[in-house]
């Protein structure tokens, strides 16, 4: 089975990037960026990204995870550090995040080293969870091999509530990732887009553009 997808067209017609307008500190353009398309855009997870880590064989893997927190320090997301991302960043802790809001034609793509945030940070952030939600990650090894959905229902449906076992799992928590460089990508007409890249030299963040 094969299918021609050659004449998928598009244009990019809602923005540009101009070095001029820029703070010197990408995250001063990634939370307007982040506000704008909270205000203006059209995505169900506006805090949706990829997630790519490399395993132990070099094989690059890439999911998608939710942003939890982002700062001057970095972005967070939450997992199961015993899932297949989580051992991968501790085999390796360069990872890629990437952003894409086709709503507003604009894709973020940070670069960076992941580290586990403080076991408090990951509690209070674990105890703000709907109950379902911390359910769901007390039963589930992520990543292992099930035989059966079933397994995982009966696990829920057997799980008894109370608050001894609602308290977080010891391998659950949160990765701050440290960005080394931050690339800011706005659609353009005939595909010569702009490309903005940030990256830290000696703790000073500096920029550069980049060819279409």
């Amino acid at each position: 089975m094969s299918k021609d997808l050659s004449q998928y067209r598009d244009k990019y017609l809602k923005g540009e990037l101009n070095e001029n307008d820029l703070s010197e500190n990408p995250f001063v353009l990634f939370t307007e960026w982040f506000n704008e398309i909270e205000k203006y855009g059209s995505e169900r997870e506006p805090n949706a990204m990829s997630l790519s880590t490399v395993s132990s064989s070099s094989s690059p893997i890439t999911r998608i995870v939710l942003l939890k927190k982002f700062s001057e320090l970095g972005f967070v997301f939450f997992t199961n550090y015993d899932s297949r991302k989580g051992k991968n960043i501790r085999n390796n802790s360069n990872v890629c995040l990437s952003f894409y809001w086709p709503s507003m034609e604009r894709q973020v793509i940070i670069q960076g080293i992941a580290n586990k945030i403080s076991e408090q940070d990951s509690n209070e952030y674990f105890n703000s969870r709907p109950e379902s939600s911390r359910v769901g990650a007390i039963i589930s090894n992520q990543s292992e091999v099930i035989p059966s959905r079933k397994y995982i229902d009966d696990k829920l449906k057997n799980f008894n509530i109370n608050n001894e076992n609602m308290t977080k799992p010891k391998n659950w928590g949160g990765y701050n990732v440290v960005p080394g460089s931050i690339e800011f990508w706005q659609g353009r007409d005939n595909r010569l887009h702009d490309r903005i890249v940030f990256f830290s030299e000696s703790k000073v963040w500096k920029l550069k553009r980049l060819s279409p």
